[in-house]
């Protein structure tokens, strides 16, 4: 299912605030032009403090995170990169508003990050290794950008370089001329990290099972054996004709978003239980962009097929049903002042027979408006509002960012949803939150 909120700001492939010199990942083909260098060590330290004030208000976050990347060249034709990061959070060691299952899984982290091998031959450029497919072109939003997986357990909140996960995938890219062609190929997938029942943005509220007695009424994912057919493979190529960048793609796939089916309960308590599971899927879209002098056009549209959706009433059967999905969003940014932005997006999700009867609902029309301004060279005020026309409520982010020196950045910011709670983002309601975090970069 496309996800159609922001992660953070700024675009999908480019730096975000708190990124000031963080090296961009760059193409298979772009590394390859590089003339030979020395093994390059970069990376970033960084924290966030968070205390959520909806009720029942809590410290939230207490986060410290370093992570450190190699790059280097073994020839001509062949580079490398190495990455890692480790967060531990003191909320989660100390805290006793979270379930034991929850603390253990997000007081201390290790990720791996991009960690792969670049070389070509010919006309032809490869990239194997863990990596981030990125083939969204919009601003702030998962639309067309559907190989990535994600780190869920705070929402869409973090920045892109700490939200995606990257995917252990055998890439190859043909140029020729104004055009372009990307296969991908990922032979064992990785999912969402949706984290664990009782955390603040567990991707349920869904219906409790109907009994008034206490038990698990979640159990563990369950995920596709690892298999060359349970594999994930696309396409997408692209092209420019007469300015225009024109691109389309199709991507076979297991979702990277679990869906909740009710199965027979395991507890003697309860009558049935939510078992997360990953459904088979297909995407096709495409995205559209266009430089008018200053002013940037974007658009993407995608069709998913095979997506489940829990239902709000799962009495009887499994409790899901699978509706195809079409999603578009177009976008106009004007750069104005020093280094001063301004986004406003459309964007609206269609379901086949409707969201009236599913547990969450996310269908509808809606619009976003981002807003970058720089003061100078230490002060940089940014809004951010997404709002859903329908039922799936809004998300409201301003945030004032500061720079005291080279390489360090300070955010301060809130964070509030509105909606139902049933709504995409009203069901996060009480989950509203201020925070402060640093980075500095190297």
């Amino acid at each position: 299912m496309t996800t159609f909120v922001c992660a953070a700001y700024g675009t999908s492939s480019a730096q975000t605030p708190l990124e000031p010199g963080l090296p961009s990942v760059s193409s298979p083909s772009e590394s390859q032009t590089a003339s030979a260098s020395p093994v390059h060590l970069g990376g970033f330290l960084a924290g966030l403090l968070g205390y959520t004030y909806g009720d029942p208000s809590h410290w939230s976050r207490g986060v410290v995170r370093g992570y450190l990347e190699a790059r280097g060249r073994l020839a001509q034709n062949v580079s490398w990169k190495l990455s890692g990061r480790a967060d531990a959070d003191i909320v989660y060691f100390t805290s006793n508003y979270y379930p034991d299952a929850v603390k253990r899984d997000q007081r201390a982290d290790f990720f791996w990050g991009e960690n792969y091998l670049d070389f070509s031959a010919g006309d032809w450029d490869f990239r194997v290794g863990a990596q981030n497919i990125v083939w969204g072109e919009v601003v702030g939003l998962f639309f067309a950008d559907v190989v990535s997986a994600r780190d869920m357990r705070e929402f869409l909140l973090p920045p892109f370089d700490v939200i995606r996960i990257p995917q252990w995938a055998a890439r190859a890219e043909y140029t020729w001329n104004d055009s372009h062609v990307e296969l991908v190929w990922i032979p064992v997938p990785v999912f969402d990290n949706i984290g664990k029942p009782g955390s603040d943005f567990y991707p349920v509220p869904l219906p409790a099972p109907p009994t008034e007695a206490t038990g698990t009424a979640i159990r563990n994912p369950v995920k596709p054996e690892r298999t060359i057919s349970n594999g994930n493979y696309g396409i997408r190529a692209n092209t420019l004709v007469e300015g225009w960048d024109l691109a389309a793609f199709f991507y076979r796939s297991y979702s990277a978003q679990p869906t909740f089916y009710a199965v027979p309960s395991e507890e003697p308590a309860l009558r049935f239980q939510y078992e997360p599971r990953y459904d088979r899927i297909w995407q096709a879209g495409g995205t559209v962009t266009k430089d008018l002098g200053e002013v940037v056009l974007r658009s993407e549209a995608v069709y998913t097929r095979g997506q489940g959706q829990p239902l709000a009433d799962p009495i009887g059967g499994d409790g899901v049903v699978k509706r195809p999905t079409f999603d578009w969003i177009a976008s106009v940014e004007w750069p104005f002042a020093v280094d001063s932005r301004l986004n406003v997006q459309l964007f609206q999700r269609w379901i086949d027979g409707g969201d009236d009867d599913l547990a969450i609902k996310s269908g509808g029309f809606g619009a976003s408006v981002f807003l970058s301004y720089r003061l100078d060279d230490r002060w940089e005020p940014q809004i951010l509002y997404i709002q859903s026309f329908a039922d799936a409520g809004g998300l409201f982010r301003p945030r004032l960012n500061w720079y005291p020196a080279k390489n360090w950045a300070v955010g301060f910011g809130v964070d509030i949803f509105s909606g139902p709670s049933d709504g995409y983002f009203g069901r996060y309601d009480e989950k509203d939150r201020v925070y402060a975090e640093f980075r500095y970069t190297f």
